[in-house]
């Protein structure tokens, strides 16, 4: 279908999907966004006036059973996006799903099943924006071996961002609506898997520092469901060691990094405004800052690739629902490591 005209739906149109997917998409030639289902009518009506965008429906079952809709872009939180992805695919809809997959792996695996029933459907997660400035240049460094031998992992997420106990309770500060997912653990780690392998075996723990949080839906407080403070040990089939260290709680917090250290030098990578990448390997004094030549630069393009894919131009490279499933194993395991004070090992079984 290259070149043909392509309806698409929103069902919840939160920030990302405001700031980054509605423009995308209309940015796409051939390309129409022709309805929006929020919670509220009112949050739906300020959304399609703002875009132009022509039409509201009453919820999101109503936009998924349009016939007239070809693919849906779910941004919503996570304790929807099982249902309404497996409702659109079976409805015949391409599916653009928000990050964090789903809200643990159960559901993950259901959305994966749901994607395999309707091969002829394109079926992508929204990918993480860690590190796709810099990713063909790490890739093309493993390529030549340049660090060598993996031998050790370090991936870091700490910052001060739920340091404020007086804040309104956060979604992600809930696991009805976030699920397992601590943190951005799920998101550095799906960018850790495009450069380093799965682990075979975790060992977690959690912390809860700050236990309650005032009510965003009326008086008084209400628990924190989820850990504020997260470390892991990981270990590889070749042997490989890793740390992961996440925390919303750390005043001048090291922020998002990951390091890979090889046998024969190092990569480290410093996520912000835009990523930034260190490489050195003996004999040299210190890692060096890599200048990224123009042809290898990357960046968002999600609404482009799924539009291409949809039309057969192009393969989803980032994100399918199979590294979803990945780095929704690995925030499975680290919550079931932490609950039972034990290490598991990957794959994990049902």
């Amino acid at each position: 279908m290259s070149g043909d005209s392509l309806r698409i739906g929103i069902v919840g149109a939160g920030d990302n999907t405001r700031r980054r997917h509605i423009p995308g998409l209309q940015a796409v030639p051939g390309v129409e966004i022709v309805g929006v289902a929020n919670r509220t009518s009112e949050s739906s009506e300020r959304v399609t006036a703002e875009f132009g965008i022509p039409r509201t429906y009453p919820d999101w079952k109503s936009l998924v059973a349009d016939p007239t809709i070809d693919a849906v872009v779910i941004g919503t939180w996570p304790n929807l996006h099982c249902e309404v992805t497996c409702a659109a695919l079976a409805a015949g809809k391409h599916v653009l799903c928000e990050a964090r997959m789903a809200r643990n792996l159960a559901e993950a695996r259901q959305m994966e099943a749901a994607a395999a029933a309707h091969p002829d459907r394109v079926a992508m997660l929204v990918p993480s924006p860690f590190g796709l400035e810099c990713d063909a240049e790490i890739q093309a460094i493993l390529h030549d071996k340049g660090i060598g031998d993996l031998r050790e992992v370090v991936v870091i997420g700490a910052d001060d961002q739920f340091l404020d106990f007086t804040e309104f309770l956060h979604w992600r500060q809930d696991a009805e609506i976030s699920g397992r997912n601590v943190l951005t653990l799920g998101i550095l780690h799906e960018t850790a898997l495009r450069w380093s392998p799965q682990p075979t075996r975790v060992f977690a723990q959690t912390q809860l520092f700050e236990p309650t949080r005032p009510n965003p839906a009326g008086a008084g407080t209400v628990p924190a469901t989820v850990p504020d403070s997260v470390q892991v040990l990981t270990q590889y089939e070749n042997g490989a060691r890793g740390i992961y260290h996440f925390s919303g709680m750390e005043i001048h917090g090291p922020g998002k990094q990951i390091h890979l250290y090889g046998s024969r030098g190092t990569i480290k990578v410093l996520f912000g405004q835009h990523d930034r990448l260190f490489f050195g390997r003996r004999p040299d004094a210190e890692l060096r800052e890599i200048s990224i030549p123009a042809e290898k630069l990357g960046g968002w393009r999600v609404e482009a690739e799924f539009v291409g894919a949809i039309r057969g131009q192009e393969p989803v490279k980032y994100t399918t629902f199979a590294d979803g499933v990945r780095y929704m194993e690995f925030v499975d395991a680290v919550a079931r490591s932490a609950a039972a004070d034990l290490p598991l090992s990957l794959p994990l079984g049902e």
